[in-house]
């Protein structure tokens, strides 16, 4: 009786170091998930301070005159009076 009660502790040992180590290794698995879903959405982060950076270059230069006579040349085909204007007919 005494050798079954020894056996059954040594099984509940064994069960449950386990069980622990099933728990570990569970956690690690979601820990290197997190950390990857972390550095993506770091890299996501830098990408887009990159660009509102460069959106607040392009509004800070906005109202220059050179990016007026940019924009109504290029989208909107104005030029200046006596300006001339050459079209290739090629295109």
């Amino acid at each position: 009786m005494n050798k079954l009660k020894k056996n059954y502790k040594k099984i509940i040992i064994i069960c449950l170091f386990i069980y622990i180590a099933y728990i570990f290794i569970n956690q690690q698995r979601a820990l290197n998930l997190y950390t990857s879903n972390q550095n993506y959405y770091v890299e996501q982060i830098e990408m887009q301070k990159a660009h509102q950076d460069s959106l607040h270059v392009s509004t800070s230069n906005i109202d220059s005159k050179e990016h007026v006579e940019s924009v109504a040349r290029e989208k909107l085909d104005m030029y200046l009076p006596n300006e001339r204007v050459y079209v290739d007919r090629g295109k």
